[in-house]
């Protein structure tokens, strides 16, 4: 049967052709090889008309343009060499548009990225809607890949090369206004005069392209251009710390076009994108990219959540206010704010405020947007307001009778649906749930911090929580854009109780005698973007030691806490944001952050580097390792895909090695074991690998295989 065509032909009355992109049975737009041939019909019987003036190409779908090409149809590429192939596909069906004799705008609404803005590279002008969900980028580099249908030769052209490597380089969206600002975009209207403006466009004709601003000729100038990419390319491997090719083929393939030709350009553009497909790197990233999407899509209970109109917050602190914000910025949904005293909801309220504020800076919102956000939050000093919320969000201090007293004011205040969802990072939900009259309502929902940056939350259902509460919970995390995973109500559950083994090494390491910049220096080498202790710095000394008595009771001595936790306390350290760490933070100094070595002789040190960092990162990583398969193995996660996902996006275990089950794989687990033995047989047995370990390698399986054909696995999470 022949495959139904994503391209539909329109010719207007004014002899303009308007080619409509819908991909049958998808909910968005994706580019796939079969379009190759398709797009050319689809355009060849427009020319069938004399009078054609010219054309335009839009989105069939709602709210989206093009999300980019079809990551399976990648994927699915067994070679460089068919890589490369698809790649150079893409490139002449690039060519034959822009080659078109006469003009080609693209109308755009919605996502706009990859493939997508190749595409409209491609076309001689592009006009986008001025709508929030109109975003466009080549966000190829987050999955070790470089745009390969043209990006490359055409960006750097159109906008200038600097503006053109920050946006290849880091894969960042772009709104609409700033797209106009960087001449990405000819012009950005209301989404509902949209395709006539594109019309409009077509019938007055090929416009002359304006020249680059000056500062963007003398940039790529020949005399500039190597001093440019020189810095570009020191900036981006002092990030990167090597482990992503892509950056370095991005700059290699960007030079190639400025200084040999498009020819050449498009060449290597090819075949970088042929080698890097088939990379460890971009296989590891594309199995996150698989995972996040499998949970965008999954429901995540076997029940129909319960409506969202209205969501309520207890507590104006950090947590507190970071939920309000991503709430009625994300999820568009009315929140209020309870607090006990003014000041609290004064700091709620500023958090979002500011946030909105930086948006404005950044172009990505007016003022009549920030308001708009704005008047969707309120806060009261009492309940009033609370009557008809679906979710009440709990965000106070961690103490288990001020959260049993919430919920009985919540089940006192509030409807008998109300959800009671705990922003705790350590209590037991069960026990918060202890002396609740409807205990089914009641579930954790643990978030990170920063909340508007971290995109990983924590569903946390006790035995007595309710199907539709799970399901309503994990649909209000995904509303607010969050990744959700649903864990067990286990000590520290997921993200923390494999951190914790993973920072006390770390801090084992320091009372060995390893300076402390050497220590994180040796994980952000192994990939994390911050080290262990600059991360316990961040997250708060007191904070961060608090879960690891609780710990300890669950799972014994292995997370027993190095003594140097309690003699910081005592000195009143708690990092960051009191500016005592085991950093010191000075705002005004030209080096914000510095190692406070007076902790040296707090703790009775002799610092000094003598192990090397490959083994400091390998004590570490293994900890986290083996914890992270104890989890899987008493079923605190669901799957080993949370299991990847929350490591990555939780506590930011490299991507590039795609979660520690991912990784544990590729090095096989006869490894693993081997180097946890060799370990136990050092530093003692808290490395001792675990049962789960000892039964896949008498197993003869590999990891994953194994996992799923164990039958200790019931999925009991759900």
């Amino acid at each position: 049967m022949e495959q139904q065509s994503a391209f539909h032909l329109d010719m207007r009355a004014d002899h303009v052709a308007v080619i409509t992109i819908a991909v049958p049975d998808d909910t968005v737009n994706t580019l796939k090889a079969a379009f190759v041939s398709q797009i050319r019909q689809v355009i060849q019987q427009a020319q069938e008309n004399p009078k054609l003036v010219g054309m335009v190409l839009i989105s069939g779908k709602p709210d989206s343009f093009i999300a980019g090409a079809d990551i399976a149809m990648i994927a699915a590429c067994e070679s460089a060499q068919a890589a490369e192939s698809l790649a150079r596909q893409g490139q002449e069906v690039m060519a034959y548009i822009a080659a078109l004799p006469f003009p080609v705008v693209v109308a755009i609404h919605g996502p706009c990225l990859g493939g997508g803005l190749e595409l409209a590279l491609a076309c001689d002008q592009r006009i986008c809607s001025l709508d929030d969900k109109t975003q466009l980028g080549l966000p190829e580099v987050k999955l070790g890949l470089l745009p390969g249908s043209g990006g490359t030769q055409r960006l750097p052209r159109l906008i200038g090369t600097l503006p053109a490597l920050t946006l290849i380089l880091s894969g960042k969206h772009v709104s609409a206004k700033q797209a106009v600002a960087l001449g990405l975009v000819d012009d950005a209207v209301p989404a509902v005069i949209l395709l006539e403006t594109a019309v409009k466009q077509v019938l007055q004709g090929r416009k002359i392209r304006k020249p680059l601003p000056l500062r963007e000729r003398v940039l790529s100038g020949a005399l500039v251009r190597p001093l440019l990419f020189s810095r570009v390319a020191k900036q981006t491997r002092a990030k990167t710390q090597g482990h992503y090719p892509a950056t370095d083929l991005i700059l290699h393939v960007v030079r190639t076009g400025l200084e040999q030709g498009s020819d050449r350009g498009y060449a290597a553009e090819a075949k970088a994108f042929g080698e890097l497909a088939v990379s460890a790197q971009s296989a590891a990233l594309r199995s996150l990219f698989f995972a996040a999407t499998a949970i965008k899509k999954a429901r995540g209970a076997i029940a129909e959540p319960r409506p969202l109109q209205t969501i309520g917050v207890l507590g104006g602190g950090l947590m507190g206010g970071g939920i309000a914000c991503v709430t009625a910025l994300r999820a568009k949904l009315p929140v209020r704010i309870k607090d006990i005293d003014v000041d609290g909801i004064n700091h709620a309220l500023k958090y979002s405020w500011d946030r909105l504020s930086e948006k404005i800076r950044r172009k990505k919102m007016n003022t009549a947007g920030r308001q708009r956000n704005m008047a969707l939050i309120s806060a009261s000093l009492d309940y009033r307001g609370f009557r008809r919320r679906d979710v009440i969000i709990e965000a106070v201090f961690e103490e288990l009778s001020l959260k049993q007293k919430m919920v009985a004011e919540i089940e006192q205040y509030c409807a008998p649906y109300t959800v009671f969802a705990s922003n705790t990072s350590s209590l037991p939900i069960s026990a918060i749930a202890a002396q609740a009259q409807r205990p089914e309502n009641v579930i954790g929902l643990h978030y990170f911090s920063p909340v508007d940056k971290m995109p990983l939350v924590e569903v946390i259902p006790h035995a007595g929580t309710s199907a539709q509460t799970i399901a309503t919970t994990v649909a209000l995390a995904k509303k607010q854009g969050k990744t959700p995973i649903v864990v067990a109500d286990r000590a520290g559950f997921y993200v923390n109780r494999i951190l914790a083994p993973y920072i006390n090494e770390a801090m084992r390491c320091l009372l060995e005698g390893e300076p402390i910049d050497a220590i994180d220096e040796a994980l952000v080498q192994f990939g994390f973007p911050v080290g262990p202790i600059q991360l316990l710095d961040e997250v708060g000394i007191d904070v961060g030691t608090k879960i690891i008595p609780i710990l300890e009771s669950a799972y014994g001595e292995r997370f027993s806490s190095p003594l140097a936790f309690s003699v910081l306390l005592a000195d009143d350290r708690k990092g960051r944001k009191n500016g005592r760490g085991f950093y010191l933070y000075r705002p005004k100094a030209k080096k914000k952050k510095m190692v406070d070595k007076t902790i040296y002789q707090l703790l009775n040190l002799q610092s000094e580097r003598r192990m090397d960092s490959s083994l400091i990162a390998q004590r570490c990583v293994m900890m986290l390792l083996n914890e992270a398969v104890r989890c899987r193995d008493e079923s605190v996660i669901h799957s080993l895909r949370d299991g990847d996902l929350g490591a990555v996006m939780g506590i930011g275990f490299p991507p590039f090695l795609g979660g520690p089950f991912y990784y544990l794989d590729q090095l096989g687990v006869a490894q693993v074991v081997e180097t946890l033995t060799s370990l136990t047989h050092q530093y003692g047995d808290r490395f001792t690998p675990c049962d789960a370990l000892h039964r896949c390698l008498e197993s003869g399986d590999n990891f994953y295989k194994f996992i799923e054909t164990d039958n200790k696995h019931n999925n009991s999470v759900y």
